[in-house]
């Protein structure tokens, strides 16, 4: 009985979660709303309170909902970002390329026309860290770097980009360190970010773009 009891609680769960997902995605709650108490959906749902509670924790850790102490359950999310992760695991070098053309090449035009003088004491100063790493550690290296374009995206202020831009670093990275991988490291591909730097700084979106384009090309 004790090696059945906890399939049958997951199959209780993974029924639960099906059923609260499909609620999300269906428009039933919106993004922002509150979702029902959890006697509610035990009710609802016709299942118990632990299993409700289960359900809720793994929606929680998935980014769908946010459970506020003391206040109830909100839906932050309509599609669930583990599976846009899985998603953008599998994508392949080429198709990296085409959606960093897409949109980290217009965030950085739009950076050129609305960065701020913060922006930029930012953004010269993770420059900065990145160069010191340049031709040492990959890994640590990449990691600077990955911060650099999100501060060039984020100087675009527009919080839609920002959003997407982080959730497809992690394909970057992966693209990074197959086209890094090598000894030593060109030079000339860390001047293309110094010189993106130096087009944001003078508010000239085209050359900002052009020279991005360079850098998510090179090999």
């Amino acid at each position: 009985m004790s090696d059945s009891s906890p399939l049958i609680k997951r199959s209780l769960v993974d029924q639960a979660l099906e059923q609260l997902r499909r609620r999300i995605s269906d428009g039933v709650w919106a993004v922002g709303q509150r979702l029902p108490t959890e006697p509610e959906l035990v009710a609802e749902l016709g299942i118990s309170r632990n299993t409700v509670r289960e359900a809720m924790r793994v929606l929680a850790f998935s980014g769908l909902i946010e459970i506020r102490q003391g206040d109830g359950s909100y839906v932050r999310a309509v599609v669930d970002p583990l599976d846009t992760l899985k998603v953008l695991s599998r994508c392949s070098l080429e198709q990296a390329r085409e959606t960093r053309h897409i949109l980290e090449v217009e965030a950085i035009g739009l950076a050129a026309l609305r960065r701020t003088d913060e922006d930029l004491i930012a953004l010269r100063q993770a420059l900065q860290d990145s160069g010191e790493h340049y031709h040492g550690d990959l890994e640590h290296y990449i990691a600077c770097d990955l911060v650099f374009h999100r501060l060039l995206v984020d100087a675009a202020h527009n919080p839609a980009l920002s959003e997407l831009y982080r959730y497809f670093s992690s394909v970057i990275g992966a693209q990074l360190r197959q086209s890094l991988n090598i000894t030593p490291r060109h030079q000339h591909v860390f001047d293309l970010h110094v010189e993106i730097l130096e087009a944001v700084e003078q508010q000239d979106p085209q050359r900002a773009k052009s020279l991005c384009r360079q850098l998510i090309n090179e090999p």
